[in-house]
C-alpha cells in the first residue's frame, strides 16, 4: 500500500520509523501532529470520533478492510483517486475520511 502511493506521487511517512510498533493511539496521533502529517491507518480505533475528534487534527483516512485482503486493490484505486482529487493538506484538516471498499465517507 505504502508503494502504491508513494508511486502516485504521494509523500508517505512510517511512524514505525519514529516510535516503536507498540506505541499507544495517543502517542501515535501525537507523533503525526508533530510531523505535520494526515494520519493514514487500518487501525479502526482512529475512527473513533469521541476519542479523536476530527476538529481537533490535521487529518485522519482511516482505510476500512475487515480482514478482506483480497479488496486491497480495489481499495487502494479508490484511495488514489480521491488522494490525486483532493492534493492539499488544508482539504483534510479537521476531518476523518472514512475509505472502503464502495464508498469514501467524510465526518468533521
Amino acid at each position: 500500500m505504502i508503494q502504491a502511493l508513494r508511486n502516485a506521487g504521494h509523500e508517505v511517512l512510517r511512524l514505525k520509523e519514529h516510535l516503536p510498533v507498540e506505541s499507544e493511539d495517543t502517542a501515535v496521533m501525537a507523533e503525526a501532529q508533530e510531523l505535520d502529517a494526515v494520519l493514514m491507518t487500518l487501525n479502526g480505533d482512529f475512527a473513533d470520533i469521541v476519542a479523536f475528534p476530527p476538529s481537533k487534527f490535521k487529518g485522519i483516512v482511516a482505510l476500512q478492510i475487515r480482514n478482506r485482503p483480497q479488496l486491497t486493490d480495489v481499495l487502494m484505486q479508490r484511495l488514489t483517486d480521491y488522494l490525486d482529487e483532493h492534493r492539499s493538506a488544508d482539504h483534510y484538516k479537521g476531518k476523518l475520511i472514512l475509505v472502503g471498499v464502495d464508498r469514501i465517507r467524510v465526518r468533521a
